[in-house]
């Protein structure tokens, strides 16, 4: 049974960083598509960035450089390093990791990150 757990969220200053790590348990990420979406009140879920197994590395254009992805196969966790954080409603930020087909993707519970002064 795969299972993903996500860490770092909180409360920043506009301006500020954060680090969210996602760690997924049962498999390894070496085989995984990976991605981080974000979801605030009343707003559908929405993709930041993503990872392919290959490699590949996609972001949203809201994220405009701020937030790169990186992966630690060896440690079966992803990182999202957010910069540069801009106030706003508070968002979840969720981990997904996708095996294959959509019926094998994982989510994890997803960490509240919250930019305000």
């Amino acid at each position: 049974q795969v299972q993903v757990v996500e860490s770092g969220g909180g409360l920043v200053q506009p301006g500020g960083s954060l680090r969210l790590s996602c760690t997924t348990s049962g498999d390894s990420i070496d085989f995984a598509a990976m991605a981080w979406y974000r979801q605030t009140p009343g707003a559908q879920r929405e993709l930041v960035a993503s990872i392919s197994r290959l490699g590949r590395l996609d972001y949203s254009d809201f994220v405009n450089g701020r937030f790169p992805l990186s992966r630690a196969i060896d440690e079966n966790t992803m990182y999202l390093h957010m910069n540069s954080l801009e106030p706003g409603a508070p968002g979840v930020y969720y981990c997904s990791s996708l095996y294959g087909a959509e019926r094998d993707r994982y989510w994890g519970r997803g960490p509240q990150v919250t930019v305000e002064s």
